[in-house]
Order: C-alpha cells, then sequence, then structure tokens
C-alpha cells in the first residue's frame, strides 16, 4: 500500500508526459500500481496547496502575473495537482518565448510546453501549489469576480512596476499608430501618432494597470468603460522604453 502523497507524487509525474517505465525506475513502485492509479475512474482526494514560498524571480513573476490576469487560467488536473495555461497569439512568437521564460524563471525545474491551438499557442506547465502562486485563481471569469492583490504580490509589483505592466499590454493591450488630418494653410495635412491602448472587462484588473501607471509616471485616461488609452507624447516614450510593442 502507498500512501496518498506517494500517489500523488507519482501520478503528477506521469500527468508531465513521463512514461510509467521511467516513473517506475524514480519512485520504485511498479508499473502495474501506476497505471491502475493511472486509469482509475474516481480523483484522488485533493488537498490544498502546499506554500510553495515566494517566486524565485520577482521581475519575472511581476510579467506572468500581468499576463496570467489578461489571458491566463489555472485548472485542476484530475489526480492531484495544477495547469497554469497562458494564452498567446501565433502572430507574436516573441511573446511566446517570454512568456515560457518567464514561467521557467518563476519556478525553476518546472515543465513548460507548448499546446499549439487554432491562431494561438496555450503555454502550458504542470504544478501542484500554481493557485498558491496565483491566489486570483477561482471559479468563473476574472470580470465576474474580485480581483485584488495578496500583500506580497503588492510589493513585488511596486518593486517592479514594468514588468507587471508590459505583462498585461502583452496580453490585453497593444501599441497602435492613429491618424488624424488638420488644416495648414489651407491645405490639409495628415498627423501619425502612436498610442497604447489596454482592454479589460474587469474593472479590478483596470484598476490595477491604471495604479501602476501612474506609480511610474505614465498619464492616461479611459477611452470608455473597458479601454485605457495611453496617448501624451511623454508617457506614450515612456511606455516604448519599458514596454515596446509586441513582436
Amino acid at each position: 500500500m502507498y500512501d496518498l502523497s506517494t500517489r500523488k507524487r507519482a501520478l503528477a509525474l506521469v500527468a508531465q508526459g513521463r512514461s510509467l517505465n521511467s516513473v517506475s525506475r524514480e519512485t520504485g513502485i511498479s508499473r502495474a500500481a501506476l497505471r491502475s492509479w493511472h486509469q482509475r475512474l474516481e480523483p484522488l482526494p485533493r488537498e490544498a496547496p502546499a506554500a510553495p514560498g515566494p517566486p524565485a524571480d520577482g521581475p519575472a513573476y511581476g510579467y506572468l502575473l500581468g499576463l496570467y490576469l489578461g489571458d491566463g487560467c489555472i485548472s485542476a488536473h484530475p489526480r492531484g495537482g495544477y495547469y497554469l495555461r497562458i494564452a498567446c497569439a501565433d502572430a507574436w512568437p516573441g511573446l511566446i518565448e517570454q512568456c515560457r521564460q518567464a514561467i521557467a524563471k518563476v519556478r525553476p525545474g518546472v515543465g513548460v510546453y507548448l499546446a499549439k491551438k487554432e491562431g494561438y499557442v496555450m503555454v502550458t506547465s504542470y504544478y501542484r501549489s500554481w493557485p498558491a502562486l496565483f491566489p486570483q485563481h477561482g471559479k468563473g471569469k476574472k470580470h465576474e469576480r474580485l480581483i485584488t492583490l495578496e500583500s506580497w504580490q503588492q510589493d513585488l509589483v511596486d518593486a517592479h512596476p514594468w514588468e507587471f505592466i508590459r505583462g498585461l499590454i502583452h496580453s490585453d493591450g497593444c501599441r497602435i499608430t492613429n491618424w488624424t488630418t488638420r488644416l495648414v494653410g489651407g491645405e490639409q495635412k495628415r498627423y501619425e501618432y502612436p498610442r497604447y491602448f489596454f482592454t479589460n472587462l474587469s474593472a479590478d484588473i483596470i484598476r490595477l494597470f491604471t495604479t501602476a501607471l501612474a506609480q511610474v509616471g505614465v498619464e492616461w485616461k479611459m477611452a470608455n468603460a473597458r479601454n485605457v488609452s495611453v496617448a501624451r507624447k511623454a508617457s506614450v516614450a515612456l511606455m516604448d522604453a519599458h514596454v515596446g510593442p509586441k513582436y
């Protein structure tokens, strides 16, 4: 007989895509037992995720937190542990790689793989304590529930605001070029100017974003109830220096 923690550890290894042979060699558990646990219909009893300790890399966590709040989710594995998934559009291969690197820096040693979908990639990582690192995880859509930061998260965001801003822009934001015309000397002339937009349905996430912008001296305004605009020349220059367009 094996205790619950032993079974959950072995099944977590199997869930990472490891073969039964390799897991058996590492754990000393027979392939027959592993196969039986893996194929059983009822899930193992779920325990609250253990406290994983602080993120290994503060700046990487700030960036990953922004990505998670925009386009991320956490889902439970039926037999224990959790998957962190961040959706990244195919149009931004640099973003996909930055996301992969951020996960690896935040929790060194976890597996990170890319699940190809139609038009996007789901950057995915299995780890038993993802909910403890992202306590905003919960049932339902983010904009339908309260989103606040734990004190340790706020401390990291305060220490690394630009990384947090960049993560939010890379998930739910963009840098675009607007244009307008002006009458000069009787002739209509076209003028182009860059601006940043951030779009989110959650008033709480918008508040976190604009609070971070204010901290670093970026002027912003609400274009409408769910769109934040940064258009002032000096503020756009700051965003360009620290965030930049997706690639």
